[in-house]
């Protein structure tokens, strides 16, 4: 093809017109308002087309936004952890990101976890030049032996970062939550993927109770009890994201 893909201003009017729980309301696109709506309608529409899928980093397919692998390499690189674990391997992209990360810093490895990784994806994995930085545990993220495997990688003093992407349903998630966020350090964050659910809970893929059984439910039981986290609201700056209200960033001086 030798065609170029070109649009105008003249395609779309800027003002748009949404359907709210109080009635249509027209929004202008080129407001604070209109962009959060986009921004929502965006993330919503994407989830439904799968976009993320679309996404490989060095070569390894990552399910996640760009806008989310974007805030995690400024969280990396700020916090500069010395352990990142992971629950949730799938294809192995996200484990790739963080370990080139550290890499690039000059310290640091990735522990990823999941009930089963599969013999092509650990295959893709091990052969890959970041995996010096990387180790995998096969096994249930909440039992007590892959939490045992998982704290013999931590060296004593490390700074320590969590991100949360396995099993969705707020019980599951509740459970590493109690179980992993523990093992954050000071200043340091618990990042928990996929409380877009609750966005997407109408769409036609979405599953069932997702509007009540979803990361974002966990989290919000986790800070009422756990004072010592908090929601670092910056990292959702962009709006579009799979992490609304997931950045828990652990206090310096944990609260009573």
């Amino acid at each position: 093809m030798t065609g170029i893909t070109r649009s105008n201003a003249a395609d779309f009017g800027p003002i748009v017109t949404v359907q709210t729980p109080t009635g249509a309301r027209d929004i202008d696109i080129y407001t604070d308002e209109g962009f959060s709506v986009l921004s929502h309608l965006w993330t919503r529409s994407g989830w439904q087309h799968k976009s993320s899928y679309e996404l490989v980093w060095m070569g390894i397919p990552i399910i996640q936004l760009p806008e989310d692998i974007l805030m995690m390499q400024e969280l990396i690189w700020r916090v500069r952890p010395d352990v990142i674990i992971e629950s949730g391997v799938a294809h192995g992209g996200a484990l790739i990101l963080y370990a080139s990360l550290l890499d690039a810093i000059g310290k640091g490895h990735v522990v990823g976890v999941d009930i089963e990784i599969r013999k092509y994806n650990r295959l893709a994995i091990e052969a890959h030049p970041m995996s010096k930085r990387i180790s995998l545990i096969e096994g249930d993220s909440v039992g007590d032996d892959v939490l045992a495997r998982v704290h013999a990688e931590i060296p004593s003093g490390a700074t320590v970062m969590v991100a949360l992407d396995s099993n969705h349903t707020r019980d599951h998630v509740a459970a590493e939550l109690e179980r992993y966020a523990p093992l954050v350090t000071p200043g340091s964050y618990c990042v928990v993927f996929d409380s877009v659910m609750t966005m997407v809970s109408d769409a036609p893929g979405a599953g069932e109770n997702w509007q009540s059984d979803n990361p974002l439910e966990a989290v919000s039981d986790f800070l009422a009890a756990h004072h010592e986290f908090e929601v670092d609201h910056a990292l959702n700056r962009l709006e579009v994201t799979y992490c609304q209200s997931g950045f828990l960033r652990r206090l310096e001086t944990d609260a009573e």
